[in-house]
C-alpha cells in the first residue's frame, strides 16, 4: 500500500483540489410550452416528453 514520504506543498495539493469545482445543472428549452427543463426529465410545466403527454399537469 502506498504510504507518503514527504510532505506535500500547498501549491501542488491545491492544483489538485482545483478540479473539485461543482459545475451548474444544465438546461434545455422544453418544445411544447418553450420553459427551461432539465435534459431527459419530464418537463415540469407542461407534463410533456419526447413529444407525448406523460403526466397530466393541472393548469
Amino acid at each position: 500500500m502506498g504510504v507518503p514520504q514527504h510532505r506535500q506543498s500547498k501549491s501542488r495539493v491545491r492544483k489538485r483540489r482545483a478540479m473539485w469545482k461543482l459545475t451548474a445543472p444544465n438546461h434545455i428549452e422544453c418544445p411544447q410550452c418553450h420553459k427551461p427543463k432539465m435534459p431527459h426529465y419530464i418537463c415540469p410545466s407542461c407534463g410533456y416528453y419526447n413529444s407525448k403527454v406523460v403526466i397530466a399537469v393541472g393548469e
